[in-house]
């Protein structure tokens, strides 16, 4: 099993939770319609990964602020990027199939450590760097989705085991990378940093 880091825990996530469509941006940049309801899907633990790797050309990066669940509610914060095969995933889109070969594969769920959390939720922000360039910046405003409808909603259909993540959806500015990338994410609370995580897109064929 995967495991995260937690408060100086290790924790092994049944599933990352996806939600789908949560910043108008995003949706036009992409050319996606508004949705009616909340866009749900599913990482299993098999795709989280503490490093990030280079997949393919067209493997997209889409950093999100992440929760950790425990008790049901919101315990920790984390920093997490859904890479996304695009070409996959537009095809899948296209016949209307499932999204699993795009989103869930090996190393597709990058997350950061988790730091806990009990203030105020609508004072969070994110942004990621590459390469010393910022290229994505989200906050609790800009969210379609606010966290707690996003758990209510997951709560009415599935359940949440402790040590879960939610990705809580990409604001716009999701591209392709490279090898040798340097991705900084970071999370506040305010002017707060909690969180911070520095990666370098390795070459998968290394592993």
């Amino acid at each position: 099993m995967k495991s995260i880091h937690y408060a100086g825990q290790t924790l092994f996530p049944s599933k990352v939770v996806c939600i789908g469509r949560n910043y108008v941006e995003h949706i036009k940049e992409l050319g996606n319609e508004i949705s009616e309801e909340m866009v749900v899907f599913n990482k299993p633990n098999s795709a989280i990964s503490d490093r990030l790797y280079f997949i393919s050309e067209d493997t997209r990066f889409e950093g999100e602020i992440t929760f950790l669940i425990q008790e049901g509610k919101i315990a920790g914060i984390g920093f997490g990027l859904d890479l996304t095969k695009a070409n996959i995933q537009n095809y899948l889109k296209s016949k209307g199939l499932p999204w699993e070969r795009a989103k869930a594969f090996d190393y597709s769920a990058v997350l950061s450590e988790f730091v806990p959390f009990d203030g105020d939720l609508s004072s969070l922000q994110m942004k990621l760097y590459i390469n010393d360039n910022l290229v994505q910046f989200a906050s609790y405003e800009l969210m379609m989705y606010k966290p707690q409808i996003m758990i209510d909603e997951i709560k009415s259909f599935m359940h949440l085991e402790d040590g879960d993540v939610i990705m809580s959806g990409t604001p716009k500015g999701v591209g392709t990378y490279r090898i040798g990338d340097r991705f900084v994410g970071q999370v506040f609370s305010s002017e707060k940093l909690l969180v911070e995580k520095v990666w370098m897109a390795e070459d998968q064929n290394a592993v």
